[in-house]
């Protein structure tokens, strides 16, 4: 599939504009053909009025019909084959492999979508009957189901090129409630944008969808996102990236006439604690764990553990060293973008006046966007003291903190910012003895995890993917896993509407045989 460095309006192509942009090959640093042009504020109305053209008739859709959009847009994906897998490779200097599993995943969280539409208990109906003659007065007959809010604007992620961009999360979940979705493409990787764009385009003809579900636009800069969200068609946001870009998108959305909700996944350190009992009978295997989930994917996900704090034993101690032995033979990693990369080497650079001890290599030699791991060592009194210890570093790093009792880890627990992840490696003794640790934590991340390490996020239904603030805009929400369907729509109650005018989940029949609350019951029927 050709490669044409322009936007998908609707079943339509964008111009090409005099300004244009290229992606680069972060191995070397070296811009990657072709050009790719900018949107116009022409394409980017285009865009919104045919999304907002297709709300109605794209959300009254059954949902079977749109399961089949959904499991058509996933057999496209995986038809461009190698073609995809390079591309992204090329764009990201991540693995082939990679990009396998990452369209697996990306392929198979589409399906599980179009497997809830097809079962459809998701619309959470409930029925209530009428009683005409109670007293004082007549009951009246309410129904209610969720709904689509209307279109949408999806910003793609720049280290997930697949699974969180053009046909990720949040494209498929808002697309499964019935929403159609502008996808703001990024800049680091915007050729395996288009590939999988029109294989949604395509999908979207060949399955009979109404034109405007689905458009994907092109950007040098900020301009257009932020129009777009502006925009009075736009009736939801769902972005994945730094807090400084979640939180600005936050803002506009805010001060619109008509406020509208923005899904924003920010910034999480992700703490991770080893407990005595976990240091002493497993700090070896431990180890190898940390190594390999602080500098997988380079460092690049948001689940990685930022922050470890560790008990001040002699095996701790041993710890510390092996750890360190093993950042220091790592190997450099490209970092996806040069802004990532100068991020990284400015904030390991101020973390180092932070702390006394750690280990770092200079990165100003090496080639293209590549830097060295790193690792920071500080002590409990001085993560206290200093609140920028916090603080997200996006990379192959890491800050190791010691502390001196139980009682230290438990106002470290209570300082902490909202988190994706919290991880507690432990025995059982270790979790009765810690129980206040792990009450404290429940109310800070989206996701704990024993014996177990954050990066690595299992698409299934239980998932929550989510946090309080900062990690997300909104801790009611997950952006994996099944529910996250329910970002984008909201309650609409019926009441006493006649049976043939109802929707088929609240007909008195319940054709479509799913799982409902009828007068106080879960039941089918």
């Amino acid at each position: 599939m050709e490669i044409t460095g322009k936007s998908i309006v609707g079943f339509s192509r964008g111009a090409r504009t005099d300004e244009t942009f290229r992606a680069f090959n972060p191995t070397t640093g070296e811009a990657v053909e072709p050009d790719f042009h900018s949107a116009t504020d022409d394409e980017l109305n285009r865009a919104a009025s045919l999304a907002d053209s297709a709300r109605i008739s794209y959300g009254k859709l059954p949902g079977k019909t749109r399961a089949t959009f959904l499991r058509t847009i996933a057999d496209n994906i995986e038809a461009l084959g190698d073609t995809l897998i390079q591309r992204a490779s090329l764009e990201t200097a991540l693995p082939d492999k990679r990009f396998i599993g990452e369209r697996a995943r990306t392929c198979g969280q589409l399906r599980m979508f179009a497997d809830l539409l097809d079962e459809g208990s998701w619309v959470d109906a409930r029925v209530d009957h009428a009683i005409p003659d109670r007293q004082p007065i007549p009951k009246p007959d309410v129904r209610s189901m969720l709904r689509p809010l209307g279109p949408v604007a999806v910003f793609c992620a720049s280290n997930f090129p697949l699974a969180y961009s053009v046909a990720g999360g949040d494209t498929a979940s808002a697309l499964a409630a019935g929403c159609p979705v502008i996808v703001i493409a990024h800049t680091a990787h915007p050729g395996t944008a288009e590939l999988v764009g029109s294989a949604l385009m395509d999908a979207a003809k060949s399955t009979g969808m109404p034109e405007g579900v689905f458009s994907l636009l092109f950007s040098s800069g900020y301009e257009i996102g932020q129009a777009l969200v502006k925009h009075t068609s736009i009736k939801a946001v769902g972005f994945t990236g730094s807090r400084r870009g979640g939180r600005a998108l936050m803002d506009i959305a805010a001060a619109r006439p008509e406020p509208i909700p923005v899904y924003t996944e920010m910034s999480s350190v992700n703490p991770t604690f080893f407990l005595p009992g976990a240091i002493e009978q497993r700090g070896e295997s431990l180890v190898t764990g940390l190594h390999a989930s602080v500098t997988g994917g380079a460092g690049q996900f948001c689940t990685k553990p930022g922050l470890v704090f560790l008990p001040e034993s002699e095996a701790s101690l041993a710890f510390i060293s092996n750890f360190k032995s093993e950042i220091s033979n790592s190997p450099t990693s490209p970092l996806l973008t040069d802004g990532i990369r100068k991020s990284y080497d400015d904030a390991s650079g101020k973390r180092a006046t932070e702390v006394t001890d750690h280990f770092e290599k200079e990165n100003s030699d090496l080639p293209g966007f590549s830097v060295n791991p790193s690792v920071f060592e500080t002590t409990t009194i001085d993560f206290l003291n200093m609140p920028d210890l916090n603080e997200e570093i996006f990379g192959p790093t890491t800050l190791l903190i010691k502390s001196q009792s139980k009682e230290d880890l438990i106002e470290i627990a209570r300082s902490l910012e909202g988190q994706l992840t919290a991880s507690v490696h432990g025995t059982e003794a270790d979790l009765r003895e810690y129980a206040d640790l792990i009450a404290i934590l429940e109310t800070k991340v989206g996701r704990l995890i024993f014996n177990g390490f954050s990066t690595g996020v299992e698409v299934c239904p239980s998932m929550v993917h989510g946090g309080p603030y900062p990690a997300t805009s909104d801790s009611r929400s997950t952006a994996v896993g099944s529910r996250a369907i329910t970002r984008f729509a909201r309650l609409v109650c019926f009441q006493n509407f006649p049976d043939s005018a109802l929707p088929d989940e609240l007909k008195e029949s319940n054709p479509l045989n799913v799982w409902r609350v009828v007068d106080g019951e879960f039941k089918k029927g």
